[in-house]
């Protein structure tokens, strides 16, 4: 995997849109509002006590049977893809998307509303890198019972195409393809949901539909219909005249493209892809897409770019002159010999830091751990883990020598690989959100021989001292 240097991006002001929910037929009013770097896309239910988020990630997918649908701690966020797409398709990476109730306005079906409001916001550049998820091979994901089929295959930009075949006269099948996201916005953003009357019939009798009306759904006709029906959907939709057109929809609404229904499809996939959380650099070919499917390849796309990560090996020269050697360390670090266990610091950014540390013989506490066998403890590879982070930690104030980094909390530990004396470990954390008064999440690694030893998320406090 390799990493294409570009920055991250979110909206100047923030700007509101209000509607109502296709589903539940709430009156809405969302607001998209800058976030910072590294947020990724959340939504925010302001509806709530505590005003919870709820963040656009697979992991919190609960159904996809009429879109897909989020939740976490028992708070919702329904039909989440076509907010999500336009987020995309304007190459944004970071926004707060704040609900006054659980599901976004449905507009008239497509991204096109949210697409304007977001460029009406204005598009800004932020200060960190963007990390894409550069594809190196095909990576496929079937669902046997529909002939559904997923893969995303090496290309040097996020293209995608979709193909879709209802076996129904009336739609047939159809394709729709971007070569770029820069295409999103003209050729997609408009293609509205769709729905065959068959469908509709049911959703509605059962309650599901009650912020529809024939401006925000295409419906296709794909069963005879008779004046009872028509007289229903009349009343429904409280028109006077409702009638079928001779391409197979119930009229008031006009195709934008003839391919509307694949195009929307696509839409759909960029949407539930965003799910991933990275910005990916591959050609996606979709058969037969559909909200299950779409995220069920973005949980295996997901634990793919998570297991990858995880397990790349930051490179370091042994040649190459430190950043900070251990001198520098202990002008940062108020830890000393014995105790001092990281040697050296070759990468540090805003977000992220790279250090390590030669295991010998002489190390104090091989005396009396396995003497026999001497294997460095687990919990002194924590501690190492944790005085690399507590470097990055304090790269966040100016004078890091009246600081203390005090580690608050450690989750999710894993010993995978013995450390031995003449081991090297190589130490690799990240920030997993900005810091915010004064309280810094790390996910840590520990390498060593190319192979993870020991990973962590260690959360710390810095505190001024003077």
């Amino acid at each position: 995997m390799a990493e294409k240097v570009s920055k991250q991006k979110t909206i100047e002001n923030e700007v509101s849109l209000n509607g109502v929910g296709l589903h539940t037929g709430q009156e809405v009013i969302l607001t998209f509002k800058p976030a910072p770097e590294n947020t990724g896309f959340v939504f925010k239910r302001v509806d709530v006590e505590g005003s919870p988020v709820i963040e656009a990630d697979v992991t919190y997918v609960v159904n996809t049977q009429r879109g897909t649908n989020l939740e976490k701690n028992g708070v919702s966020i329904q039909t989440s893809e076509h907010v999500l797409a336009a987020c995309v398709g304007l190459d944004i990476d970071n926004l707060l998307i704040e609900l006054n109730a659980s599901e976004p306005p449905i507009m008239d079906g497509s991204s096109k509303f949210f697409v304007e409001a977001l460029e009406r916001a204005g598009i800004v550049e932020q200060d960190e890198e963007r990390v894409e998820y550069v594809v190196n091979e095909v990576i496929c994901y079937q669902d046997e019972d529909s002939g559904s089929e997923l893969i995303v295959m090496p290309a040097d930009e996020y293209q995608v195409t979709t193909m879709v075949d209802f076996g129904t006269k009336v739609l047939g099948t159809q394709n729709a393809s971007i070569s770029s996201i820069s295409e999103f916005k003209d050729e997609i953003s408009n293609a509205r949901t769709f729905s065959f009357l068959h469908e509709l019939e049911t959703l509605l009798q059962h309650g599901l539909i009650k912020g529809g009306d024939l401006n925000n759904a295409i419906v296709y006709v794909d069963k005879e219909i008779g004046e009872d029906t028509l007289q229903k959907l009349r009343e429904v939709f409280k028109r006077d005249k409702i009638a079928v057109k001779p391409n197979g929809i119930l009229d008031n609404l006009t195709l934008h493209y003839p391919n509307e229904a694949a195009r929307h499809k696509l839409l759909d996939v960029l949407g539930d892809l965003a799910l991933v959380g990275t910005k990916i650099r591959g050609k996606v070919i979709a058969n037969k897409p559909g909200h299950f499917v779409n995220t069920q390849f973005a949980r295996k796309l997901a634990k793919k770019i998570k297991e990858e990560r995880r397990n790349k090996v930051p490179k370091i020269d042994p040649d190459q002159k430190a950043l900070m050697d251990v001198n520098d360390i202990m002008d940062t670090l108020p830890h000393r010999p014995p105790f001092l266990l990281v040697d050296k610091i070759y990468e540090l950014t805003e977000t992220s830091v790279i250090g390590m540390k030669n295991v010998t013989m002489n190390e104090p506490f091989f005396v009396g751990h396995f003497p026999g066998k001497p294997v460095m403890p687990g919990v002194l590879q924590v501690e190492a883990m944790a005085q690399t982070g507590g470097i990055l930690a304090l790269k966040s104030v100016p004078d890091p020598e009246n600081y203390l980094t005090y580690f608050m909390k450690i989750d999710n530990v894993r010993f995978k690989q013995q450390v031995v004396p003449g081991d090297t470990l190589i130490f690799k954390l990240e920030l997993l959100a900005p810091i915010r008064r004064g309280i810094c999440q790390m996910q840590g690694y520990a390498y060593v021989n190319g192979k993870i030893a020991t990973e962590a998320i260690l959360m710390a406090q810095i505190v001024k001292t003077k």
